[in-house]
């Protein structure tokens, strides 16, 4: 039950400060929603926290975001994070005022002197990949966050897989996690018309191209696609480079696959719904997905998905796809050949969209509310 007294909320907004990637939109996106059931007659006050050196929030975020109250430090994002992960110092009462609860977007806490800690764990890839990680990811999260995911009042997750992984690999009470799922995006209405109206041209990989998403096992089942239905459309991999995406971006280069894959780093918003328009499937083949915000994009915009067993995926993309295990090459070829018959795409399309419409950001708001009052209840009992 959420308190009847002001609540005064700080989230940590830095992730969605430069390119908004799976993290970023959902930080931007639930504050966004925070912010509008925090409009009267609700008492609460929301803080979105910021801090760079170079990196401001866009011009247009107090407009878009009228209910908050914007915080921007002129404070380097390494240093400060080293002394907030390292030292747990200084409080984020001294950057941003008095605060009830401080919502972290990463596993680790951001230091609080009163404030009820919350932090958000999407998956647990800083565990499993420890070695493909950069950073403060690779440097602290390993040794760190067992502890602090312990020490925190709350930990919230984006799906019920994430929240097992929680649970099981860190040893946090299962009462103390929270499921708040994002929502689908308002532009995929508009994406889903033009889809309906006519379908794309192209197969769709949109995520950053790491090893978990498993590159490989997708070229490999495209270019068995290309030997099946030599006429298939092109394949785009939409998403950032990485030092480990080397040889695939090699690969695409040359034959059988030259002139039919097309790599484009990193996507806007604007791009984005460029790709989604012109999309006739997406496949996400990853071995482990948190969730797989992708997946929900591409079903809300009328598009048919491919997805693989493992992690999240079964579980967002629900009756809409049925799952590949994502070593299986020819299964992965026959989805993506069964999905170019315009029927059984049509099919696909309208159970995704059905899925799709369970996921709202209103929804995420909501959960995270909830999340904050538990973790409130549970801070005044500690203390």
């Amino acid at each position: 039950m959420w308190y009847s007294f002001r609540v005064r909320i700080l989230v940590d907004y830095r992730p969605a400060l430069r390119e908004r990637t799976g993290v970023g939109e959902f930080v931007h996106e639930m504050s966004r929603a925070l912010c509008e059931a925090a409009t009267p007659p609700s008492p609460d006050e929301i803080v979105l926290f910021s801090s760079s050196w170079k990196d401001r929030p866009a011009r247009a975020l107090a407009s878009e975001m009228p209910a908050a109250r914007i915080v921007d430090r002129y404070i380097p994002v390494r240093a400060l994070a080293w002394s907030w992960n390292r030292l747990e110092w200084p409080p984020v009462e001294w950057l941003a005022g008095d605060c009830d609860v401080v919502h972290s977007q990463s596993p680790l806490l951001i230091p609080a002197r009163r404030a009820a800690q919350v932090v958000t764990i999407h998956d647990l890839d800083f565990l499993a990949y420890a070695d493909q990680a950069a950073g403060e990811i690779r440097r602290d999260y390993p040794g760190l966050a067992r502890s602090h995911a312990a020490r925190a009042d709350g930990v919230i997750v984006s799906s019920q897989y994430a929240a097992g992984e929680v649970t099981r690999e860190l040893g946090v009470a299962p009462a103390r996690v929270h499921r708040c799922p994002p929502g689908a995006p308002a532009w995929a209405a508009a994406v889903a018309r033009r889809q309906a109206a006519s379908r794309g041209r192209r197969i769709l990989f949109m995520g950053t191209l790491a090893p978990r998403k498993n590159i490989a096992t997708l070229l490999d089942a495209y270019a068995l696609l290309r030997e099946r239905v030599p006429g298939a459309p092109p394949l785009t991999l939409a998403g950032h480079s990485t030092p480990a995406s080397a040889p695939w971006e090699a690969r695409a280069r040359v034959a059988p696959l030259a002139g039919h894959v097309d790599i484009t780093g990193y996507v806007d918003q604007a791009r984005r719904i460029a790709l989604y328009s012109d999309a006739r499937m997406l496949v996400l083949p990853s071995y482990e997905e948190g969730f797989g915000l992708p997946v929900l994009e591409a079903m809300a915009c009328g598009i048919p998905v491919v997805v693989s067993s493992r992690g999240s995926l079964p579980e967002v993309a629900g009756a809409a796809a049925e799952p590949v295990d994502p070593g299986d090459v020819a299964g992965l070829a026959s989805r993506m050949a069964a999905l170019l018959d315009d029927q059984r795409a049509g099919a696909a399309a309208r159970r995704g969209l059905e899925q799709a419409s369970r996921y709202t950001w209103a929804a995420c708001a909501r959960a995270a509310r909830a999340a904050y009052a538990a973790a409130l209840e549970i801070h005044a009992h500690r203390r």
